[in-house]
């Protein structure tokens, strides 16, 4: 097979810093101006600026190989080589010739000009980009590596059905053979099911597959009872209340729009197998600090004063969970009214067993027996919710969650971000589950605005 020659944006790079082993035996060409770019990065203490310096150094060993505008071998049988512009390298006068991703451009219609056989492809991030790329006749591609459209994620549910008399003996015997199921073929471990009788199709139960028993097992008994004061209100939070208290699930990861009660869940589930349990030593909540919208700047006073307006969703949370019902307290119509647990998370954190913390320190540190809810988690790249994984040290659970039609970072999407990439990543792992949540239960108004706006 001839190789295709791919010319590299910037954004790819900072993207992904491995980019060029992921597009296979190729020959992949990087702009000068890329390089300036990079260099421009490579001192921002984010991310961003992390990758530049990856990039850096990589480039500089692959400089010792080899003359990189020759071109250098790469370990996956690729081709790299660093190009400069020339006086030839000239595009159309309505392009401005010193801006940077025009003189991109103008090299990848340089290699084109050079050997019309050979397959030119631009890769980059940037869609206006790839519109310019398109009128000059460049085929340019967006850079997914191994992603999916969000509508074709892992869901992590699916409906299945089986004989009758399997169906009735499953509330008694707590179990159904794999073989005695339809529609069980490429079932997930702890992929949950929602099980039909298939002479009354109406009739449905409620099941996980356990991977290494062969089984399809019923839920635990106290998911339906609830948690802290807290109920599944539709099969989909009562699978995830499922995943979050199984002590044998150590990562969850779940997906769902504004007001499908992800974060509520997650922290009245950690409550409970922190306090009430004993399970953990400590439950953990942190979110990645980006704001909605323009930003207000530096915000005064010590660490606990800067944290509370990016924590502010979590202490609601809290507050609610932690509401105590005052017998006295009615509304007008003589319902009992459940009053604000306002600061009663306060003495959790004074007790030592409850942490609230951003992401940005998380780095280096040895993460063990403890329950960390990492909230948001949309807004994190891949790179980043690996970095966070790999904290995890022993008896830790780890639960991600986050709404991926819900991102503020300007450098990742519904489908490259790092929720959905640990989503698909571990769904065949024994140790993970996952669940998309659909129905909004925050409020009738949130839910309408959830699915008009």
């Amino acid at each position: 097979m001839a190789k295709k020659t791919l010319i590299l944006d910037t954004n790819v790079l900072l993207f992904d810093p491995l980019a060029f082993f992921r597009l296979g035996p190729n020959n992949i060409i990087i702009p000068i101006t890329v390089i300036e770019e990079i260099d421009r990065f490579k001192k921002d203490l984010n991310e961003n600026g992390r990758n530049a310096r990856q990039i850096s150094r990589f480039i500089d060993d692959m400089r010792r190989k080899g003359n990189l505008l020759e071109g250098v071998e790469l370990e996956n049988g690729g081709t790299l080589y660093v190009d400069i512009p020339d006086e030839q390298n000239t595009i159309p006068g309505n392009f401005l010739d010193n801006k940077a991703d025009n003189i991109i451009l103008a090299i990848a219609l340089k290699h084109k000009k050079i050997d019309k056989r050979k397959e030119i492809i631009f890769v980059t991030k940037d869609t206006n980009l790839r519109i310019k790329a398109d009128l000059l006749g460049l085929r340019a591609v967006d850079y997914e590596p191994s992603s999916k459209p969000i509508e074709e994620l892992y869901s992590g549910l699916r409906y299945v059905e089986c004989p009758k008399a399997d169906f009735d003996a499953f509330f008694t015997t707590k179990e159904i053979q794999i073989e005695k199921v339809k529609n069980i073929k490429g079932i997930m471990p702890n992929e949950y099911v929602i099980v039909k009788n298939l002479s009354d199709p109406e009739h449905t139960a409620l099941g996980r597959h356990d991977a290494g028993k062969k089984l399809i097992v019923p839920l635990m008994r106290k998911v339906f009872d609830g948690v802290w004061g807290i109920t599944p209100r539709n099969v989909e939070q009562t699978f995830a209340l499922d995943m979050l208290l199984n002590d044998d699930i150590r990562l969850v990861t779940l997906v769902g729009k504004a007001g499908t009660g992800k974060t509520l869940l997650a922290i009245a589930a950690g409550l409970s197998l922190t306090i009430d349990a004993g399970v953990y030593t400590k439950l953990l909540v942190s979110r990645p600090v980006f704001p909605l919208g323009r930003d207000i700047g530096y915000l005064p006073g010590d660490v606990e004063e800067k944290l509370n307006p990016w924590m502010s969703p979590i202490f609601d949370n809290l507050e609610y969970i932690l509401g105590v019902g005052d017998a006295n307290a009615q509304t007008a119509n003589g319902v009992k009214k459940k009053q604000g647990g306002a600061r009663k998370w306060q003495e959790l954190i004074n007790q030592g067993m409850l942490n609230i913390e951003p992401l940005t320190y998380i780095r280096g540190r040895s993460i063990a027996n403890q329950y960390l809810i990492v909230d948001e988690a949309q807004n994190l790249t891949p790179h980043e919710i690996k970095t966070i994984l790999t904290r995890a040290g022993n008896f830790t659970k780890i639960v991600l969650t986050g709404d991926c039609f819900q991102i503020d970072n300007p450098y990742i999407d519904s489908s490259s971000n790092g929720l959905t990439y640990v989503a698909e990543r571990f769904k065949d792992q024994k140790i993970s589950a996952h669940v998309s949540l659909v129905k909004g239960e925050r409020s009738d108004l949130a839910e309408l605005a959830a699915n008009l706006l």
